[in-house]
């Protein structure tokens, strides 16, 4: 019996998975702030407990792109305390390490001999903790640096999609079964599912070996929509050999396996391992799942995290509550209290660890306030009349509400969230000044990104979209150096689009020396065709220059002699030689009225550089290819 338990665990690889940790979340809150470390050493304590091979993290372990330091601390000091020791691991990794991982040392952790690692972390990064800046680089790849954890999944797809990024696996082994493990980390949902939808614009590569084909699993950090294909991944598009995909990024806990239809794969959410939004999806129990693969078949335990702070949530609509008087404000404050109090009991009765639980109701309150703008401002913005009628219950302060229940839950200033119901009605109003009325909460609004892709920029060397992805990493991530990386990376883009075509071209003195007697004799030739063509030029002005020359001589002969001097004093330079005045003057004309040779030969100076610049400009462009 013990045999046939040693032969199974031998074949079996299991593995801890978890999603969505964000340490650091709520650090500076004194109630809060060691939540999500309680619950990532309960998960590293689960994976020593289940004698898991390795923990796969699904992305998001940490909640900020630039975690405090003592975020970062906490961290390493888990990770050190559950997974550096001298147990040895049970699977092999049989792939090219240097392809699929990204450290600059190529293998994995526990092959390390400097370091003692028993129980490997294979991560990929998340939204928060993505890699930016100039070099490109995540907070995860500080731990990878360090050798505590084993960061995959980092693809880079281009700035445009173009060219056809390659997507590699880590092949795990332990006896007969073989793992692919694949991993995407977060990036642009418009930019990834274009690409999914793309004929081979991604390569997967796929053991080319039919006879032991291995259990396929995709590690996923993507919203999850299933009719949409911009604002989320479509499951459909995701390949068909995959056996499995873990989906990050989605906090919602749906732990049971879903499978696709016509695709042949099932879908695990394990969702947040913390609460970190007072919403309906987080309050449902977190867990995470314990995967133990055998050949090609799993089996999956979903384990319940007991050191996630309670959370209730409940929604109310005062106008359906009995007892609640729409003109006795104390009446809503009752029933409200009264709710309250039953949520904190039943969390104390769940038997979790004893700690503030976090409380919030939804209130569909109604209120008296009538919606009118400007009429100036209505017309000025164009909109149309919305009627928006509130009638009921009286305001309700959230905060002076909260007051009684400190000590008592973790939130105490946010226990109520309050949801305005109201009757709509759209209908264009006549007014004699042509002005429209409208409410402004009916106004569309548009992110930054909408509006650069809407401008049309025509640029030549940025690409809008890595300034799309630029502006967003500098408002959402605080990353300084946001639009100094996108300014590099395409101008290191540029360079190499323009030493492309001349990388393998070579050329020794003696071409060099050819294409200058090339470029001189073009010279020469363009000189004397220059000069032929001016001095045709020039004849053609003489012989014009002589006829105008006659009758003006034939004015000045009708002249008298002293008019004569005067105007030749006047309109010609004194005469160099000797000689009649008739035929000085006429010299004189002549003179005056030709071209001046000097400046052709400027001209043809200048024409003249253009073979030597041209001549410059090839031996840069072969110095480029040297």
């Amino acid at each position: 019996m013990k045999q046939w338990e040693a032969e199974e665990g031998s074949n079996t690889l299991r593995i801890l998975v978890a999603t969505d940790c964000h340490l650091g979340y709520l650090e500076k809150d004194e109630i809060c702030r060691l939540d999500t470390f309680d619950t990532f050493e309960e998960i590293c304590s689960l994976a020593v407990l289940h004698k898991a091979d390795f923990i796969l993290l699904g992305g998001d372990l940490f909640h900020e792109n630039n975690p405090s330091h003592s975020t970062l601390v906490k961290c390493m000091e888990i990770i050190r305390r559950y997974c550096l020791d001298d147990r040895p691991v049970q699977f092999q990794v049989v792939s090219d390490e240097a392809a699929c991982l990204q450290n600059r040392f190529g293998v994995v952790n526990f092959e390390d001999p400097n370091f003692k690692v028993g129980l490997p972390v294979f991560t990929i990064h998340g939204s928060p903790d993505s890699p930016a800046g100039v070099d490109g680089l995540s907070v995860i790849d500080i731990l990878s640096a360090c050798n505590f954890v084993n960061y995959f999944g980092k693809v880079d797809l281009g700035s445009s999609g173009v060219g056809q990024p390659s997507v590699f696996p880590i092949f795990i082994k332990k006896g007969a079964t073989l793992v692919a493990l694949y991993g995407l980390g977060n990036t642009r949902d418009a930019k990834l599912s274009r690409m999914f939808q793309t004929p081979n614009s991604m390569k997967w590569i796929i053991p080319e070996s039919e006879d032991h084909m291995p259990f396929n699993i995709l590690v996923l950090h993507q919203n999850r929509i299933k009719g949409s294909t911009t604002n989320g991944i479509n499951e459909r598009l995701l390949p068909s050999f995959l056996d499995l995909v873990i989906w990050g990024h989605e906090h919602e806990c749906l732990i049971d396996p879903q499978e696709v239809p016509g695709k042949g794969f099932q879908i695990i959410q394990p969702g947040s391992s913390v609460a970190t939004s007072l919403s309906k999806a987080e309050a449902k129990p977190k867990h995470v799942v314990l995967l133990e693969i055998k050949g090609r078949q799993y089996k999956q335990t979903n384990i319940p995290l007991k050191s996630v702070r309670p959370f209730e949530y409940v929604e109310v609509a005062l106008k359906d509550q009995k007892g609640v008087e729409p003109n006795r404000e104390a009446s809503a404050y009752e029933h409200l209290d009264k709710i309250v109090r039953n949520l904190i009991d039943k969390t104390a009765a769940s038997g979790s660890e004893p700690k503030l639980p976090l409380v919030r109701v939804k209130v569909n309150q109604v209120l008296f306030r009538k919606c009118s703008l400007n009429l100036q401002h209505c017309k000025m913005l164009g909109a149309k009349f919305l009627q928006v009628d509130y009638s009921g219950f009286s305001t309700i302060i959230p905060q002076q509400f909260g007051q009684k229940y400190i000590g008592k839950v973790a939130n105490p200033n946010d226990i109520l969230v309050l949801s305005r119901s109201t009757q709509r009605h759209r209908q264009q109003v006549e007014r004699t000044d042509g002005s429209e009325e409208f409410c402004p909460n009916d106004l569309d609004q548009q992110t930054v990104e909408a509006l650069v892709a809407e401008s049309n920029l025509n640029m030549q060397v940025i690409d809008v979209n890595d300034l799309d992805i630029a502006l967003n990493d500098f408002v959402n991530r605080d990353d300084n150096m946001a639009f100094h990386s996108c300014l590099e990376k395409n101008i290191e883009k540029a360079k190499n689009r323009v030493t492309s075509g001349v990388k393998n071209f070579k050329i020794g003195e003696e071409d060099i020396v050819l294409q200058m007697e090339q470029c001189i004799q073009m010279q020469e030739n363009e000189g004397s065709l220059l000069s032929k063509v001016g001095s045709e030029k020039e004849e053609l002005k003489v012989s014009a220059n002589e006829e105008q020359d006659a009758h003006e001589l034939d004015e000045l002969i009708e002249t008298s002699d002293e008019e004569c001097s005067q105007l030749a004093r006047q309109k010609r330079p004194a005469p160099m030689d000797g000689g009649s005045a008739s035929s000085r003057r006429r010299k004189t004309d002549l003179a005056s009225f030709c071209h001046n040779p000097g400046k052709n030969k400027g001209n043809g100076a200048k024409q003249h550089k253009a073979p030597f610049a041209q001549c410059t400009l090839v031996l840069n462009h072969m110095h480029l290819g040297m």
